[in-house]
C-alpha cells in the first residue's frame, strides 16, 4: 500500500517501522496535505475471529 499511495503522488511522512510481533507502521501526506498513516498486522485477522467467537 505504501508504494500505491507513493505512486500517486504521496509523500513519505514516516518510513515503515516495525512496531514488534510483525506490526509495522507508515505515513505519508497526500497531494492536499493531510497524513494518511497505515499499518499491517499479521495477525489481525486471528484477533479478528477470536472478537467474533466472543
Amino acid at each position: 500500500m505504501l508504494e500505491k499511495l507513493l505512486s500517486l503522488g504521496a509523500k513519505e511522512h514516516q518510513p515503515p517501522t516495525d512496531r514488534g510481533e510483525g506490526f509495522v507502521t507508515a505515513s505519508v501526506v497526500d497531494p492536499f496535505g493531510n497524513i494518511l498513516g497505515i499499518m499491517s498486522n499479521p495477525h489481525y485477522l486471528q484477533i479478528l475471529e477470536a472478537v467474533k467467537k466472543g
